[in-house]
């Protein structure tokens, strides 16, 4: 794929610039596997919450699945880049896709789906109209590989 085309199949997506903390690397340098988690939820939660008071997701989303593709080390350094769109959008769920770059070069590629939480705090529910057109606006193309 042309990254020509790659760019029109993530024009939609959002980009969250991360500071890395000396605390995310091991003793190779590397920032640690279960950190990039941390640092993932940190990108979905600036993203969905990114203007305060949205009307979105008031009761909070829980991670259903996750899968990440590591497929370069990233290293130690003051920040990092992470891409993040939607890749499906189902009646209860949602799937979030995030690339994350350090240095132009994509270091992991990862698939996340998010349930969102009724008032209950514990119950899954239907995306509100509200929800849907947001993440619709967000929509990228399908990971195909």
């Amino acid at each position: 794929m042309s990254n020509e085309a790659q760019h029109d199949d993530w024009a939609a997506a959002t980009e969250i610039m991360l500071q890395l903390r000396w605390s995310d690397q091991d003793a190779l340098g590397h920032v640690n596997n279960a950190r990039i988690v941390t640092l993932m939820e940190e990108a979905r939660i600036r993203w969905t919450r990114e203007d305060g008071k949205t009307g979105r997701f008031e009761s909070g989303t829980v991670v259903a699945s996750i899968q990440i593709d590591y497929t370069r080390p990233l290293y130690y350094q003051p920040e990092m880049l992470i891409r993040m769109g939607i890749n499906r959008i189902g009646n209860k769920s949602f799937t979030v896709r995030g690339i994350g770059y350090q240095d132009g070069q994509p270091v992991f590629d990862s698939t996340t789906v998010m349930v969102p939480l009724a008032a209950d705090g514990v119950s899954s529910r239907l995306l509100t109209d509200q929800e849907r057109k947001w993440l619709e606006a967000s929509l990228i193309a399908p990971d195909n590989s």
